[in-house]
């Protein structure tokens, strides 16, 4: 019996960076996973929570979202988190993934 349908099944080396850093009210720590796949989105992942998400800069811009994404407390803390993306993540534009 078949139970599921593969979908994709990659192996890829990748590049991981781990980094933590405080603003004035708060300690963030995260591990930012650079890949081909997922349309060259990096994943980032925030140590604390377990929340993860795929951000490219138009999802850096959308503060609402980091807020939600990251269960950021204040408009200002979603702010400084995207100025620091906005500073480490790759500008790379929208990867076409599939044909």
């Amino acid at each position: 019996m078949h139970v599921f349908e593969k979908l994709y099944d990659e192996h890829e080396k990748v590049k991981v960076r781990f980094v933590g850093f405080t603003t004035k009210d708060v300690r963030y720590d995260f591990g930012i996973v650079y890949t081909n796949m997922f349309f060259g989105k990096p994943l980032v992942i925030c140590m604390q929570t377990g929340r993860s998400a795929l951000l490219d800069p138009k999802d850096i811009e959308d503060h609402d979202y980091l807020q939600r994404t990251f269960r950021i407390d204040t408009k200002e803390q979603a702010e400084d988190l995207a100025e620091f993306f906005s500073d480490i993540l790759p500008t790379t534009p929208y990867a076409e993934q599939y044909e």
